[in-house]
């Protein structure tokens, strides 16, 4: 079963005795993995490593892993699946994330591009990245019972867009063109929005009045990137009129200036996350530009080849938002057996944040018994910040 507190058990990597993992929730939990609570592994050593050493290290990266907004989402699919029975069908990928869809799956949920292939009357859950109001009443008039797992970051932007939209603004988007996330909140005012995708893109776009002109953000982007494309926007459009509260969603930064800390100090940063992750993609891109001689990109411990870490002291870890902290544990142990047993955690803040349940989810739920626990541990391990 997916979700809930795990049972108290041994250690499932070594046997050591120590608690091991609830899943699925980044509630907090009666216990969680050693080696990622700080707590010193038996295979490895946790703590502030010289910077003088020769010794093989790794500098692991936190915040890193599940947001809030992720956590909602992967547990509202679960919670979905133990209320309802499956299939639960769900629009789109829940989060960006192979290892998160693929376990799901068999579950029992069924993932869909489109609402018209989900079967009349059927239970489905839109995904983090935010739908159209198009997607809804096509929900509607197929007599599905709608779930909507929209993070509550990406729904702020898209008040946004309503808000400035009836005031008659130009609305500047500013994401990546094709992204859910973007197609969501472009389709709540599409007579309004303008997307642009990168600094470049700003020299071309054209609005009705310069000085009745709105920028709003994908809540993925790279701080930078967002940063250096509203400059080049300014120097056209001085009017140009910011959000009243920062559209990057707070995630996203903070794992983004972990990987600024540590990336310096590494020969190589490996991020753990999709391809089709946006805020992944990202960070493999800030690590390059923070100073790293190298940054890969994988979902998995047996992606990493071993030549990348020829000539290599410190590898710098860490892992996009949509990314269970399970998948770090197995790059950890992985760079161990290959002479890594050093960490240290790089720790740039600390984050708390929880989101509820989707209403119409927790409507249904009342009265239903909570789940008691797993037999297995279970398989989608909790953000451990």
């Amino acid at each position: 079963m997916l979700g809930g507190r795990g049972r108290a058990g041994r250690c499932r990597r070594c046997g050591c005795g120590r608690w091991r993992a609830g899943i699925g929730s980044g509630r907090r939990v009666g216990h969680r993995p050693s080696v990622l609570a700080g707590v010193p592994h038996p295979a490895r050593t946790i703590g502030r490593v010289p910077e003088e050493t020769t010794t093989k290290r790794v500098l692991l990266a936190k915040p890193r892993g599940y947001c809030a907004g992720v956590d909602r989402a992967v547990q509202t699919v679960e919670e979905a699946l133990r209320l309802y029975g499956a299939p639960v069908y769900v629009r789109k990928e829940i989060v960006h994330n192979r290892h998160v869809v693929e376990t799901l799956r068999a579950a029992g949920a069924v993932f869909v591009e489109e609402t018209a292939e989900v079967p009349e009357g059927s239970v489905v859950v839109f995904s983090a990245h935010g739908v159209a109001p198009q997607v809804y009443a096509e929900a509607s008039e197929r007599s599905l019972k709608a779930i909507d797992a929209t993070c509550p970051l990406v729904t702020k932007v898209h008040v946004e867009a309503r808000r400035f939209a009836a005031e008659d603004y130009d609305i500047i988007l500013i994401g990546h063109e094709g992204h859910e996330e973007v197609i969501g909140t472009a389709g709540e005012v599409p007579d309004h929005i303008h997307i642009v995708d990168g600094p470049e893109a700003a020299d071309t776009v054209q609005v009705r009045d310069p000085a009745r002109a709105v920028w709003l953000s994908q809540t993925t982007l790279s701080v930078d990137e967002a940063t250096q494309t509203v400059e080049r926007l300014r120097q056209r459009l001085p009017l140009l009129v910011s959000p009243p509260s920062d559209d990057i969603c707070y995630a996203t930064q903070n794992r983004q200036q972990a990987v600024k800390l540590l990336a310096p100090r590494c020969d190589l940063v490996i991020v753990v996350g999709s391809r089709n992750s946006s805020n992944s993609q990202r960070l493999r891109e800030v690590a390059i530009e923070a100073g790293a001689g190298a940054a890969y990109l994988v979902d998995f411990a047996s992606e990493i080849a071993e030549a990348w870490l020829a000539g290599v002291a410190t590898v710098g870890l860490t892992s996009g938002a949509s990314v269970p902290d399970q998948l770090v544990a197995q790059v950890l142990d992985h760079l161990a057996e290959l002479g890594f047993a050093e960490v240290e955690e790089i720790v740039s803040a600390q984050e708390r944040l929880i989101f509820s349940l989707p209403q119409e989810l927790k409507r249904d739920l009342r009265g239903v018994p909570a789940r008691s626990g797993t037999a297995d541990g279970g398989s989608l391990g909790p953000s451990l910040q």
